[in-house]
């Protein structure tokens, strides 16, 4: 089985969610019992160059942090201009790429509608970007495919536990449940926000990993 570290600001287990029992049988976690203080302080004592090494937060292969601007450059394609629809479909400016945007995103849109707006949804088959008010990015309900389970061979029935919609994010009671061979839906407890596709739903039994998937 797979557990959450001793220190929650510091636990991978998020990302590793997608391992089979047959990668853990073969792989070892030296680190979970540690806090990162102790770690860098063994590194210290035994003369490691990285013990003061600042923390990575962002993508550690994009030094300055601008992932639009490294992906452009290595795909050599600029990004494609579109429009910032609002929910009824209404154009209501143009944006500079897709890439540019994260579902929740305030800052950065060059609207001037009145108030604070939000991205709500991003569209890469019609390359639009819908911009809403910050309620409408709060829902109880996600769904799941490209599933992996951990602590059993497949879910049967409901179950109770706990989830994550992205690695920040403190797990939060929830149902899960098969709707068919597929597709796994989760109901929170309570409303979560900026859901985003593409990211990854992490199930939880206290501080055990059940499993998870890709949201839809």
């Amino acid at each position: 089985m797979l557990k959450e570290s001793k220190t929650a600001a510091k636990d991978q287990t998020y990302a590793l969610y997608n391992l089979t029992q047959n990668q853990l049988a073969h792989t070892l976690m030296p680190l979970g019992d540690y806090t990162k203080d102790e770690i860098r302080a063994i590194a210290k004592q035994i003369g490691l160059a990285v013990a003061t090494k600042p923390d990575s937060q962002e993508i550690c292969f994009v030094p300055d942090d601008d992932y639009a601007k490294y992906i452009e450059e290595e795909t050599g394609k600029a990004p494609v201009k579109g429009a910032f629809i609002n929910k009824k479909g209404k154009v209501i400016g143009q944006h500079k790429g897709i890439i540019h945007y994260t579902i929740g995103q305030r800052k950065g849109l060059g609207l001037s509608l009145g108030k604070p707006v939000f991205v709500t949804q991003i569209s890469a088959k019609d390359n639009t970007v819908m911009i809403g008010d910050n309620e409408e990015l709060f829902t109880t309900t996600v769904y799941a495919n490209t599933l992996n389970f951990m602590a059993f061979e497949k879910l049967e029935g409901e179950l109770v536990c706990s989830a994550k919609v992205r690695y920040s994010h403190q797990a939060q009671p929830c149902t899960i449940k098969m709707i068919d061979q597929e597709t796994i839906l989760c109901e929170f407890q309570d409303k979560q926000r900026a859901i985003t596709p593409g990211q990854a739903l992490v199930f939880y039994d206290k501080d055990i990993v059940i499993g998870g998937g890709t949201i839809l």
